[in-house]
């Protein structure tokens, strides 16, 4: 990888945007490297979490408007702009639990990549902007999805008209994070969430994902139904199987992730 540094460690993969000089701004390559890295973190029965972060100090300050498209002269923007939505639904079908670790900046482009993951555990340091309004663009990379979602349509419409930065702790308080810690112990506290992430029950983990993403676009009936069909399959699964042996024992379970 040229921009980002990948490393897999107890079912953990650790992506990191390696592009410092930038703010780890992406360029199109970083666009396409991360995309490649979800698509493959799907496949890989070893992945049983994922952790993004940003090198020195940022998590990601966008896309590097200065670095262009990666298009030839004769191909239309529209194609850049899919190419982030194949980035974007990359990491919002990985079915495996994603946790983005943010420290610094992290806005635009940056921004909708920590909304992207299920979890988002920031230093007291962070600062979040969805930007693109002072760029004269509209939202991306799945913003205009994501943030209502995160912190309600009034405070993401205020969000996005305006672009101004949110401090770690208004964005604890709004919701668009899950937890702040100080710096020195971000490292520590992700690869503590990573840990029991990877630890848990694969399969069940990956159901109650799906749950959660379509609670919003159904109906309760239909999520009644869909809660029965995946409690019916987990009761096939050995995970679920030893988690019923371990409470009987009064042993902690090991999961296998089947």
């Amino acid at each position: 990888m040229e921009t980002l540094l990948v490393e897999l460690r107890d079912g953990v993969v650790w992506v990191t945007m390696n592009r410092p000089h930038k703010k780890n701004a992406a360029d199109p390559v970083m666009f396409d490297e991360l995309r490649q890295v979800f698509v493959q973190a799907e496949r890989d029965d070893a992945d049983r979490a994922l952790v993004l972060s940003g090198a020195e100090g940022n998590f990601c300050t966008g896309a590097d408007l200065s670095a262009g498209t990666g298009l030839s002269a004769d191909q239309p923007i529209l194609t850049h702009m899919r190419r982030l939505s194949d980035l974007a639904l990359a990491l919002h079908r990985l079915t495996i639990p994603t946790l983005a670790k943010v420290d610094g900046l992290a806005v635009g482009a940056g921004l909708s990549l920590a909304l992207g993951c299920d979890l988002v555990l920031a230093s007291d340091r962070a600062r979040f902007s969805a930007i693109f309004a002072k760029r004269a663009l509209s939202l991306d990379v799945g913003a205009s999805w994501l943030l209502p979602r995160a912190v309600g349509m009034a405070k993401a419409k205020e969000m996005a008209l305006f672009g101004d930065m949110v401090a770690a702790d208004e964005a604890l308080a709004i919701g668009l994070v899950n937890k702040v810690v100080p710096v020195e112990q971000l490292d520590e506290e992700a690869a503590q969430w990573a840990g029991r992430l990877a630890a848990g029950p694969t399969l069940a983990l990956s159901s109650t994902k799906a749950l959660l993403n379509n609670a919003v676009r159904t109906s309760m009936d239909q999520a009644l139904e869909d809660e029965a069909r995946c409690q019916a399959y987990n009761f096939s699964t050995a995970d679920t199987a030893e988690a019923l042996s371990a409470f009987l024992e009064k042993r902690q379970p090991e999961f296998r992730g089947r």
